[in-house]
């Protein structure tokens, strides 16, 4: 396959962007410029392709070696004309001579050099290698340039790499150009197979120095001719050239790289054609000759378009940079992967601004001015390690519980009705893989976000790593909002790739909790948020860190309604003005429990007590943490002698074992009644609220008071 230019500079740019963990802005690079099957995506084939391995090699040897190919190119580049200076300033006179006259010898450039001093003659010519300089004392001895037929003297001159110019400020610049730093920067593999008489007539005009190139009578020609041609001369003469001299108006004479000379030659006009005939005083006749190569060259460039994929049916998700490197002071590898299919469809990414920032904080904390809490901003999605607790999300400190308690209901879900993957059944499935839980973890959060955007959009929060905006006024600074960078999507299926992709930030790193709750509340807008609460200067994040009860309802409901009770409610507040109340619409997929409604302070509704699936998130004293069964009968079954187990998780207990408690719904003892209410634990409480009268055993595992 033919690496183009284009496919290894990007490649080059998309291997500094990594190096530099700027991931962010290789997602926008490959949403804009999308990667394609030639995409070179190992580094270590992209040195190869670069001809590099020398300059890779005496870079790891430096004190302080530089971490990307275009650092070590560019340092390369700087030397090389650092040293090209200094060579010119030390060159003897006799070579300058020497190189002089052999360049006198062509019609074009004498004619053109009439009017200048020989001084200034001189400063125009660079010699950068000895072995140039040895080649041309060897033609100078053994045969004068002057007495040279003109085929033979213009082909010596196109091995002496010489630049044509067309202005006079410009020929105080080099003419002679080192050609074997072009396989330094780049190897081109060779075009598909051209035909035998287009070979030939590629090295008669070769030899008969046509590579030179027109000259333009005038700057505005020049100008015109440059924007009809498309020079695939190597980025790094271009490069050079460009650092020496603003704007050059001569192609580039290469005929020692033939690689070079023929990708060079394919790309000039018919009309550059005939200014090279007239030019070099090439005959007329040769006019056909340039014609039938300038139509190979399109027929050249149909196959190529014919025989190049599609890019829709690439699998860009496998496209991803590896990096893998002996440094070691790199060793982390920034693996960017924006799927295909999440581009294709509408998403868009943004930063936080400031007053973004500042709503977030209203809502969530009550003021700009105040933080998030040491609790929270450790707090991710982190599994227990425990054999049989493998399931159970691990909460360090206080806060965040009614976050965690939500998330894990969902995480039951996946895990225990809609993993369909697994043939475990029961018990097996609350000890699953570390791949099956992330990928439930996953679902969970995507199926979260998905309700609060009332499934028709949902906004995901990342940390960038880096502040978009510097904070003024009444903000306060903590370095959380300050670095999030929003993704919003139209499709679960896109979602849950998204989550995917970042689903590191959220179980590993120590923002997750944040993360989660913030793109909640932009997947549900924050205007739609505070219009859910029935005061809208509710905060989600109450005193001491605590979750509110809006919050919990968010993430389990979609809406960040004050009420656990079925639907709205209006009360009369006197004087003819009605109160609403909101409640929740629906039966939720997950349910809920409080021990408020056993001391009669709320009443939770049946769309929470009867939920679709048996797993409830219970609200004790404050604290927030998950009862669920296996079995989704126990939902239907009427029958009151029916007894089925419960099995209770608190990610902050420091659970070590398993809690499994037997419910007996309408058997409570006598006994219990007269019994002193503290002894009683406050989750038996909370599970007579749905199954009344109910006995609860705990099957001899300590009850939690």
């Amino acid at each position: 396959m033919v690496v183009s230019v284009e496919d290894v500079s990007s490649s080059v740019v998309r291997e500094y962007l990594s190096r530099k963990g700027l991931k962010r802005t290789i997602a926008c690079m490959d949403e804009e410029h999308p990667r394609t099957e030639a995409s070179i995506n190992n580094r270590s084939h992209l040195r190869q392709i670069l001809n590099m391995e020398d300059l890779y090699r005496k870079n790891k040897a430096q004190t302080s070696p530089l971490k990307t190919l275009l650092e070590i190119i560019v340092n390369h580049h700087i030397e090389s004309l650092k040293n090209d200076k200094l060579s010119s300033s030390e060159s003897d006179p006799l070579q300058s001579a020497q190189v002089i006259s052999l360049i006198g010898s062509c019609p074009a450039v004498t004619e053109r050099n009439d009017t200048k001093t020989e001084k200034s003659t001189t400063a125009s010519v660079i010699r950068k290698h000895v072995k140039l300089r040895s080649d041309i004392e060897e033609t100078s001895a053994s045969k004068p340039t002057s007495s040279l037929p003109e085929t033979e003297r213009l082909s010596c001159q196109n091995q002496s790499g010489i630049w044509g110019y067309d202005s006079e400020d410009q020929r105080g610049q080099p003419l002679i150009t080192s050609l074997q730093n072009n396989e330094s920067f780049i190897r081109r593999e060779p075009e598909r197979k051209i035909t035998e008489s287009t070979q030939r007539s590629r090295t008669n005009r070769i030899r008969r120095g046509m590579m030179a190139g027109p000259i333009a009578s005038t700057p505005q020609e020049s100008n015109k001719k440059r924007q009809n041609r498309r020079a695939e001369v190597p980025q790094q003469l271009l490069r050079k050239e460009e650092t020496n001299r603003p704007s050059w108006d001569g192609l580039l004479v290469t005929g020692v790289n033939q690689k070079s000379s023929e990708s060079g030659l394919s790309e000039i006009s018919s009309a550059d054609c005939e200014g090279v005939q007239w030019e070099f005083g090439c005959a007329p006749e040769r006019e056909n000759s340039f014609e039938k190569l300038r139509q190979d060259r399109l027929k050249i460039t149909k196959v190529k378009s014919l025989t190049m994929p599609n890019v829709a049916d690439l699998n860009v998700s496998e496209m991803v940079l590896d990096d893998i490197d002996d440094d070691e002071d790199v060793r982390e590898l920034s693996r960017v992967c924006f799927q295909r299919n999440v581009q294709e469809h509408s998403n868009a990414d943004c930063a936080i601004d400031i007053h973004t920032a500042i709503d977030l904080k209203a809502v969530l904390l009550g003021s700009s001015l105040n933080c998030f809490s040491i609790e929270w901003r450790n707090q991710s999605f982190t599994f227990s390690e425990t054999h049989d607790l493998r399931y159970g999300i691990v909460q360090k400190k206080g806060g965040p519980c009614g976050v965690l308690a939500s998330v894990q209901a969902f995480v039951l879900k996946k895990l225990l009705f809609e993993n369909i993957e697994s043939s475990n059944t029961g018990l097996q499935r609350l000890r699953p893989s570390n791949t099956t839980r992330r990928k439930c973890l996953v679902l969970a959060l995507a199926e979260i976000l998905w309700r609060a955007g009332e499934e028709k959009q949902a906004t995901i929060a990342i940390n960038s790593g880096r502040n978009h905006f510097t904070p003024t006024g009444q903000y306060k600074s903590e370095g959380v909002l300050e670095k999030i960078t929003c993704f919003t999507v139209d499709n679960i299926k896109d979602l849950q790739l998204l989550l995917e992709q970042h689903i590191d930030q959220f179980e590993i790193g120590g923002l997750g909790c944040i993360l989660l709750t913030i793109s909640a509340v932009l997947s549900r807008s924050i205007e739609k948020v505070r219009d859910d609460m029935d005061v809208p200067t509710t905060t989600l994040i109450g005193a001491h860190g605590y979750c509110t009860q809006e919050l919990v309802n968010l993430l389990l409901c979609g809406r960040a309604v004050s009420n656990v009770f079925d639907d709205d409610m209006e009360l009369d507040s006197g004087n003819g003005n009605m109160t609403l109340l909101k409640g929740v619409k629906g039966h939720c997929d997950v349910g809920l429990l409080s021990l408020f409604e056993h001391y009669n302070i709320c009443k939770v509704g049946a769309y929470l007590k009867t939920p679709r699936y048996p797993i409830w998130v219970v609200c004790s004293e404050s604290h927030f943490s998950v009862l669920f069964g296996l079995q989704r009968v126990l939902l239907t079954n009427q029958d009151a002698d029916l007894e089925f187990d419960l099995y209770y998780y608190d990610g902050l207990a420091n659970q070590q074992e398993e809690i499994r408690l037997t419910v007996s719904p309408g058997k409570s003892s006598l006994s219990c009644q007269d019994d002193d209410t503290d002894l009683i634990p406050p989750l038996d409480h909370c599970i007579r609220t749905r199954w009344k009268d109910a006995s609860v055993n705990w099957n001899d595992t300590e009850p939690i008071l």
